[in-house]
């Protein structure tokens, strides 16, 4: 069974400051386990589902992160083409940048879904890919999936 876990928060648990798009935008490290053998490549996406508007807002896509993986460092760079020597993308967030856009909820506490997603393919270069267009692409192609909660309030 895929399973995703978090070095900075726990399941459920507040994500720390350091992470927020206001307080220093810095992407947490992710880690994961028991991933299916055939599993080619991973997808990640973060978004929160209480944000005020449909579909919530996305705050990371991640595709082509090599089976061989089986953790993001904190601190990924924001650029969608190689993000790490192996060959990872990233698309658009919500706010229509590349990589990481970390919590800022309007108000209360929001959740944050990060979902890995264990694929039975590479999805190649999908230029500015937004997150509906990586669920488009990844459709078929899903072998496993995992997701971690965390939360931020806004203060």
């Amino acid at each position: 069974m895929l399973t995703l876990v978090s070095d900075a928060f726990s399941p459920g648990g507040e994500i720390p400051k350091v992470h927020a798009y206001a307080k220093g935008n810095v992407s947490p490290p992710l880690s994961w386990s028991g991933a299916p053998s055939s599993t080619i490549s991973f997808a990640l996406i973060c978004d929160d589902p209480d944000a005020p508007m449909a579909g919530g807002w996305v705050h990371w896509v991640m595709w082509d992160i090599p089976a061989t993986q089986s953790r993001l460092a904190q601190g990924i760079p924001a650029n969608m083409a190689i993000v790490i020597p192996d060959g990872s993308r990233q698309g658009l967030n919500g706010w229509k940048e590349i990589g990481w856009g970390g919590p800022q909820p309007p108000s209360g506490t929001h959740h944050y879904s990060f979902r890995l997603y264990a694929l039975d393919a590479r999805l190649g270069n999908l230029g500015d890919a937004t997150r509906d267009i990586l669920v488009k692409k990844m459709k078929g192609h899903i072998l496993a999936q995992a997701e971690l909660i965390g939360t931020f309030s806004a203060r």
